[in-house]
Order: C-alpha cells, then structure tokens, then sequence
C-alpha cells in the first residue's frame, strides 16, 4: 500500500480501498434489477389487464436490449470513458425503473424494462476496471468477488422484490428498484476510477442496429406466431427481414476492421463449444425458470398450479443461486481430473434430469425445490466452464471478444427461452381459457430436456473438430495446463458471466472486450503469457 512522506495513505490507495466494496454494491443492484423480471409476469398481466404472453415481454426485452448493448458498453468501456459509461448505464437503470414504477400502463413498463437491459453489462465492467486499478494479486480475488456477489445478490433479489410487489403492489417493486439503483448511481460516481489512460476505439454502431432489428424480428415471429397464423405472409414477411439483417450483421462483422464482435474466433472449435452450447442452455435454462415462476403461481384450482404468491415464486428460485454457487466452486476441483467437455456434458445432463423431473413430477412445493436445485447445480457448472474453453484456446488479445460474444449468445438464448416458454404454453391454451392445460408444461419440459440433450452432444462432438491452429494452451503443455488455465484464471470470470437466473442471469460475465482481459495477465504459475500470434487464418 502505498503511502506519502508523512506516512499517510495516497489518495489513489484510498480510493481503491473503496473500489471493490462499491463494485460489489453495484452487483447487487444489477441482481435487484434482475429480480424484477420472472416472478412478476403473472403480477404484470394482472395489473395491466394483458395476457400473460404478452406480459413475458417484460422478461424478453430486457435480455434483447443486454444482447445488444453489452458489447456496445464493454467496447465503451475498454476506452477512456468507462466511468462515464457505467454512471450512464446506472442512469439509464434508475429512469427505466422509475417509468416502470409509474402507473402509464404496459408500453411504458415495456419501455422501463428495455431501458433497465443496459444495467446486465455492469458487472464485467466492473470486472474489467478493478483488472485496470489492482495489482494482479488484488485483481483476481475480486473478480471472484464480483462474480459471486452477483449470484448471491440474485438468490436474496427475487423474495425480497417479490416480498415488495405481494404487499405493495406491482409498482411499488419497482419503485424499489429505482431506489436501489439511485444509490448504486451515488455509489459509482464516488468509487469507480478514471480510465483516461486508455485509448479509444470505434464503435460499430451500425452493425449494433443490424444485431437489434434481426433479434427483434425473430424473437417478434416466435411470440406472434400463433395469433398472426404460422404460415401467414406477415410471419414470412418479418421472418424474411429478420433473417437478411443477421445475414448483413454477419458480413459486417466479418469484414469490419473494428466488429462489434469478432465472429472469426468461431473457427476455434472450443469457442465454437463455448457459443453454441450457451445459446442452447440459456434457451433451456430460460425456459424452466418462465415455467417454474409461472407454475407455481397458478391457482389451485386450475387442476395443477400450487396458487403460490410472488415472494414464494421468488422464494423457489432461491435453491437455484445457491446451488449454482456450489456447482461453480466444484467445477474449480472437478477440470482438474477430468477435460473441461466432458464437465460440460455432465452439467447438462444434471439439467436433463431436473426436466424430466419437472414434466412429470411437480405435484408439490418440495418437488419444485428439487427441481431448481437440481438445474442450478447443472447450470453452474455449465457456466462455470464456458469462460475457461474460451480462455485456454485464443491469444490473449482476443480473449475479450471471445467472451464478449459469448455473452451476446447468452443473452439471445434467455431472450429466446423466455419467449418459447410463453409461446408453447399460448399454444395450450384453449379459446377463451385464461390458463394453459397441465399437459402445456409437460411439453415444454420435455422441450428443455432436448435443448440439454442438444447441450450434451454439442459439448461432445464440437471440441473434436480439427483444428489447424494448435491453442495457447496446447502449446503450453497440453490439455492439462489449459484445463489449470480454467481453473485459475477462467473461473473467476465463469462465475461472473455464469450461472443465475435473474434476469442478469446470470452474472454477467467477463464478456467485456478489454485490453486486460484474463488472457493478458500473468499466469498463475508466474509465467508470462504466450505472446500474441497471427490469427488471420487458421
């Protein structure tokens, strides 16, 4: 610690003392506004009078808005404004809640929960400024620190937020979000350092909106596509467009001397791993907690729903932060026996199995419990080994937006999650009935279950495609040291880019490009790393 000629602290050390207890508040305010997502729904369409398909957009949008705006901040970020762009983000969090809090009806709400998705980028860039104001020693348990205040944030946001709305009402849950959010503005404005050193870089904004208009045609398609007819002209039509625009965000990246992210990294076939199984399991993962915060409200009377209130809805989703927490300090000792594939393959099928259960066996309380423990156990170690694939396997100059698009894919695969759970269950409900059949969830369970079979097989065969490209890993010794590479470096930030549900899900993720990403630090061996080669091809 350093200190000046009278033996006082310096002001910077001082500064970096708070640095970390007020990044970790500020997770905690990414979990809160998390919180205000799944449990709701229900409240949502009551409250607004709308269906409660329609009411899940309020879960959607907030991941479509993420999906687009995290690597749009993590490039801000990475360059001389990332103060100013975290305050703006908390900014833009607390106006959302507050227009959401108001009582102007469900497009306002819509438009406060779009506004809140910009906040699920916070905690990489907090990850990414304590990596640019620490010392290496001080940097990485931080990190950890981050990451796990965000999962436990989410296990204490969802009943507390749910406790809010069931005795003060819907809006009164976000007015304490609002609230949480202002003092985690306060908080940034004092804590959060200069990153004035750092160059800037460009911004592709053109190729944000392209990304933006493709999700919000497809996600539009899916939930719109029993009430527009499935095989109507207004379904291809906005299907078609959707397609072009992630056909031209493609080329554009692909070419762009400055991608918003960087699809080139998907030739590595552990990258590759990486996105597509986390596109399957946020899809999987989002469609069991729509399903399970839905279920568990539905009256009793209906013939299967347990008629819970929203704080024990919130309450349910508790055993899945907690076990995913477990499940990520066990993925830390189970990558070093076994490769981190077949780790994966093995969260999966724990998730597999919570399906199964779910789908025919969610008659109680206590079976629904079961049922989260068990998928927050699979998730966690699922999430938990993403980051460390992507670590061991590109230069560290390109960890950033390898993790970067990660990211995106996850949040496309909640969004979408989000959305089927609502499509399916429209689909089983009759003319004129308010609920679904039983058999609706039945169905979308056994949906899940192949999303995590899909998971399992990818996680599998994927990592055996050849490669012309030896990983940084290999080179350094093989698949042990690139498992030691997750292990020491990678789970740090698997945990903040993995495993919760609340609308952040998860943490957030260290899916920031930024020159300090783990890649670029020292080994923990004390080794340098690798020095950056060429990539151009493979």
């Amino acid at each position: 610690m350093s200190r000046d000629s009278h033996g006082q602290e310096a002001p910077q050390a001082q500064a970096h003392r708070f640095l970390v207890p007020g990044l970790v508040f500020m997770g905690m305010v990414v979990a809160v506004v998390s919180s205000l997502g799944a449990p709701l729904i229900p409240t949502i369409a009551q409250t607004d009078h709308i269906t409660v398909n329609d009411a899940q957009w309020a879960l959607t949008v907030t991941f479509l808005v993420a999906a687009v705006a995290t690597p749009l901040t993590g490039r801000l970020g990475d360059g001389p404004h990332r103060r100013h762009v975290i305050i703006v983000s908390l900014v833009a969090v607390t106006a959302g809640a507050v227009l959401a809090a108001l009582p102007l009806g469900f497009p306002f709400l819509l438009v406060g929960r779009a506004m809140q998705g910009i906040g699920l980028g916070l905690t990489p860039l907090g990850i990414t400024a304590v990596r640019d104001a620490l010392p290496v020693e001080r940097s990485r348990p931080a990190a950890a620190v981050l990451s796990v205040t965000t999962v436990a944030g989410v296990g204490l946001g969802y009943p507390i937020t749910g406790l809010v709305a069931q005795f003060g009402g819907l809006h009164a849950a976000f007015w304490f979000g609002a609230v949480v959010s202002a003092l985690g503005l306060v908080v940034a404005a004092i804590v959060v350092p200069s990153s004035a050193h750092r160059p800037s870089r460009p911004v592709d904004l053109a190729g944000a909106l392209l990304l933006g208009a493709a999700l919000v045609g497809l996600l539009l398609s899916l939930s719109e596509g029993e009430s527009w007819g499935w095989t109507s002209a207004r379904l291809f039509a906005v299907v078609g467009g959707s397609v072009l625009a992630l056909a031209g965000w493609v080329v554009r990246e692909l070419l762009a001397a400055h991608p918003l992210v960087d699809l080139r990294l998907l030739r590595r076939p552990t990258v590759l791993t990486a996105d597509v199984t986390a596109l399957l399991a946020g899809v999987g993962m989002y469609l069991l907690i729509s399903l399970v915060t839905r279920f568990v409200q539905t009256p009793v009377s209906s013939g299967y729903g347990l008629g819970a209130s929203v704080f024990v809805a919130g309450l349910v989703l508790v055993p899945f932060s907690a076990a995913s927490v477990v499940a990520t300090r066990l993925t830390r000792v189970l990558v070093k026996r076994i490769p981190v594939g077949v780790a994966l393959a093995l969260g999966a099928v724990v998730m597999l199995l919570s399906m199964v259960m779910f789908s025919y066996a969610r008659g109680t309380m206590g079976e629904v419990l079961v049922v989260m423990a068990l998928a927050g156990l699979g998730v966690g170690a699922i999430f938990a080994v993403m980051p460390g694939l992507i670590v061991g396997s590109v230069p560290p100059r390109e960890t950033g937006s390898a993790t970067s698009f990660n990211q995106v894919i996850r949040y496309i695969g909640y969004a979408a999650g989000s959305t089927m759970s609502a499509v399916v269950l429209e689909t089983h409900t009759a003319r004129g009935k308010a609920l679904p059949s039983g058999s609706g969830y039945t169905d979308a369970g056994l949906i899940a279950g192949a999303m995590w079979i899909a998971t399992a097989v990818a996680a599998v065969l994927l990592p055996r495609l050849r490669s012309r490209e030896a990983a940084p890993s290999v080179r350094a010794g093989g698949s042990v040291a690139g498992d030691r590479v997750l292990a020491d470096e990678g789970l740090a930030d698997a945990e903040a880019a993995g495993p919760v549900p609340a609308g952040s899900g998860a943490p957030a993720g260290a899916g920031v490009e930024s020159g300090t990403a783990p890649g670029t630090r020292t080994r923990a061996t004390g080794t340098a790393p690798p020095a950056p080669y060429d990539t151009t091809e493979d």
